[in-house]
């Protein structure tokens, strides 16, 4: 039996409401007590003695939508990589697209993925599977075989499901499973070959724009499906005041609808681009202030549930190259953590909802046993030195890529340590 005792913590669980200074029990690997009280004669015998010095202690964050280019393309990243980067930045379960080299669309594929995690050992690796064989669009893969191999949802990554009646047949028989289905919601024939934001900044860099109404528009006729089918439906990566709007009403509706947005598309806006700036072309794009602002809002206010890191990373070959050429996306891992504390630091959105975007509100979502502080939970932990300021240099980073917007920007908070099953998978030297 191993023991571990996290004393003198700020026990913060965004799940239950409960804030406040104690102490949480490990046993082999699992939450055994915890609370104000619980080491006030001093911690048990034979236990391992952690001092948090009163540092936040969380549930791990949980990161529902991320790219590891494993298999295929590990010059980029691989799971070994990614699961570093992840548990620097106190994530300690990751949810990795289908869009690798061969496509997640076979048992053996998804077998694979969660076997690769096990055997690194930092984080949880779930997939998901391609909702359309090779991501084609075309014909549905097998869902409720893929499921019970282990993939926790289906979706064709990066790629809308662009076909109405596809759509469809993949909702019902997703319902028929009770499986989830999760979007990429951009119209193509309205976003190719756009690069960035339609609006005035396109217009002078010359650049094709992406109108917000290609996410509004299919995100609607989804709903719409959603409300004819009853499958369980997530839009990923939500970038405008349009979206927010829609699913705020699918919601009032009572439709069966949850949606995430990246860090990106509430920290920065369409100037980013700046000149010509790859680093900043993402999918969908960044957009204007007035959309950045209407997603602050959909966090705070609870329409948008969760927010995932988006990882898309590139190497140099893919991003040193004229703005219409170059691969879209950023790395997220480590910047995760502290973009979505700058919520709370800046007063746009309580400490509680903003981590429950990255703890309770995904697990929820995925249906995955973890993401609360409460007895008998997995021990997936972080432990957070909420005011530790710092600035953002991607050189340090763990991942492969160093593709990012956010390189030397000044943040507050960051990950002190990170725990995996009550095993200390990193820790910041005090």
């Amino acid at each position: 039996m191993t023991r571990v005792a996290l004393a003198n913590a700020r026990l913060f669980d965004p799940a239950t409401g409960r804030d406040t200074p104690g102490g949480l029990l490990i046993v082999d690997g699992r939450i055994a007590d915890l609370g104000p009280a619980l080491f006030a004669d001093g911690v048990p015998e034979g236990a391992e003695a952690i001092d948090c010095a009163g540092r936040l202690l969380v549930p791990g964050l949980i990161d529902m939508r991320a790219q590891l280019r494993e298999p295929g393309n590990e010059h980029q990243e691989n799971m070994a990589t990614a699961s570093q980067a992840a548990v620097a930045g106190g994530i300690t379960t990751i949810v990795c697209l289908p869009n690798t080299d061969p496509v997640i669309d076979d048992v053996a594929l998804v077998e694979f993925v969660r076997r690769r995690g096990r055997d690194i050992g930092l984080a949880h690796i779930h997939p998901y599977a391609a909702a359309t064989k090779g991501l084609a669009g075309k014909e549905l893969t097998e869902m409720g075989l893929l499921a019970e191999a282990g993939a926790v949802g289906f979706t064709d990554g990066t790629r809308a499901i662009a076909n109405a009646g596809i759509m469809r047949r993949a909702l019902s028989y997703a319902r028929t499973f009770d499986l989830l289905l999760v979007q990429h919601p951009e119209e193509p024939t309205l976003s190719h070959p756009g690069g960035m934001n339609e609006g005035e900044i396109a217009t002078r860099l010359g650049l094709p724009g992406i109108p917000a109404m290609a996410e509004v528009v299919l995100l609607e006729r989804d709903l719409r499906l959603v409300e004819l089918t009853g499958a369980r439906y997530h839009a990923a990566h939500l970038s405008t005041a349009g979206a927010v709007e829609a699913i705020r009403d699918a919601k009032r509706r009572g439709l069966p609808v949850t949606c995430d947005t990246a860090p990106p598309y509430f920290a920065l806006n369409e100037t980013a681009v700046g000149d010509y700036r790859t680093f900043a072309k993402l999918s969908p794009p960044l957009r204007s202030d007035g959309d950045r602002r209407a997603i602050v809002a959909g966090i705070a206010d609870g329409t948008i549930d969760a927010i995932a890191s988006d990882h898309a990373p590139h190497d140099q070959d893919s991003k040193r190259l004229p703005f219409s050429s170059a691969a879209s996306g950023i790395i997220g891992l480590e910047t995760l953590l502290p973009l979505v504390l700058e919520l709370a630091h800046q007063g746009d959105v309580p400490l509680a909802r903003a981590l429950a975007a990255v703890t309770a509100a995904p697990a929820g979502i995925l249906g995955l046993d973890c993401g609360r502080l409460a007895v008998g939970a997995p021990a997936d932990l972080t432990l957070i030195d909420l005011d530790r300021p710092w600035r953002i240099a991607v050189d340090r980073f763990r991942s492969k890529s160093k593709n990012s917007p956010f390189d030397g920007r000044p943040v507050q908070g960051r990950a002190a340590m990170t725990m995996l099953g009550g095993r200390v998978v990193h820790r910041v030297a005090d």
